[in-house]
């Protein structure tokens, strides 16, 4: 399967650079934003993560209304609200505050862990009995503050009636199960926690419920893709990611770094053992090899879609990343 067949996103965790801050980090996402809805991208996400001092994307719902106004047509969505840290009945109103502002654009994932450390989702909890093991009962009230006939007294204002396209996010197989259950779409953080992938890919397949929202599976995969005019190039830039990354698993975590010739050779077995595992969903490289990289993976999975993610340090490069990549479907269909 050719990557002009796959659908291609955009998930971006509004990287704050050395040297650099939040404010910028905005502008630049909506940048990212409108070239990918210029290139076809089909949709743009912002991950919702917590007191991590190289990622914006805190407020998440605030941030989409940002990307929503300076674009007109890409979808736009959460990938994802960590519902734990959330009334259900608060996202309700967030996006359906979206949806009404941008009717038919709006995608919300859903994700279970809490997006930060222990402390930070302690103070993000909200009420002292906040359980992740609830996220199941969180995700189906929530769906139905959004359904045209909410079964609860409570109404979602804006909201109901809405009926925002939910989709389940997962680094495991709980996700997986829960999306099939439910018959939602399943996106998979393969770009980050690739170990229980494929198990969760055939657990989904497998066992799907066809619902009012979907009628066959759907699975969405995390992809990191750097690429560049040369190998060596992206090999390049990749290293802020590889930099960033370690350091995040290390406890150390930080502004993403500007890049660095030769990480790999710096650093020791273990970093690169880790490396070597969240690469087996990565593509870094030139057009060429890209292709065969993101080629490879579709056939390895079969994925619906794929959700790219690119932490360049200059976003100039990141950019020319995005519509390299884009590029290569161009070239694919001449």
């Amino acid at each position: 399967m050719a990557p002009t067949s796959t659908p291609l996103s955009i998930l971006d965790l509004s990287p704050i650079t050395e040297g650099s801050d939040a404010g910028q980090s905005f502008r630049n996402s909506l940048s990212l934003a409108q070239l990918g809805e210029k290139l076809g991208y089909r949709r743009y996400w912002l991950a919702e993560h917590h007191g991590m001092p190289g990622i914006a994307s805190a407020a998440t719902a605030v941030l989409l209304a940002y990307i929503g106004a300076g674009t007109s047509t890409i979808r736009i969505g959460a990938g994802g609200v960590m519902l734990p840290n959330h009334s259900p009945l608060v996202i309700a109103e967030q996006f359906g505050t979206l949806e009404s502002l941008y009717p038919g654009r709006i995608d919300l994932g859903l994700g279970r862990a809490p997006g930060s450390d222990q402390r930070t989702a302690q103070a993000l909890r909200r009420n002292l009995e906040s359980d992740s093991d609830q996220f199941p009962q969180d995700v189906v009230e929530l769906m139905d503050f959004m359904s045209k006939e909410p079964r609860q007294a409570v109404r979602a204002v804006p909201g109901q009636g809405l009926e925002v396209p939910v989709w389940i996010l997962g680094s495991s197989t709980f996700g997986a199960q829960l999306a099939a259950h439910l018959g939602l779409p399943y996106a998979f953080a393969s770009h980050f926690a690739p170990q229980q992938m494929m198990q969760a890919i055939r657990i989904y397949r497998e066992t799907f419920k066809p619902s009012a929202q979907l009628q066959k599976p759907h699975v969405m995969l995390g992809f990191n893709v750097f690429v560049a005019d040369t190998d060596a190039e992206a090999e390049f830039r990749a290293s802020s990611w590889q930099q960033a990354f370690v350091n995040l698993r290390s406890g150390r975590p930080g502004r993403l770094p500007p890049p660095v010739e030769g990480y790999r050779q710096r650093v020791g077995a273990s970093e690169n053992a880790l490396l070597d595992s969240v690469l087996s969903c990565s593509a870094v490289g030139s057009p060429e090899t890209v292709r065969a990289g993101v080629d490879a993976f579709i056939a390895r999975t079969g994925a619906d879609e794929l959700m790219i993610t690119s932490q360049v340090f200059d976003h100039s490069a990141r950019l020319r990343s995005y519509e390299l990549l884009a590029g290569l479907r161009e070239t694919v269909d001449a």
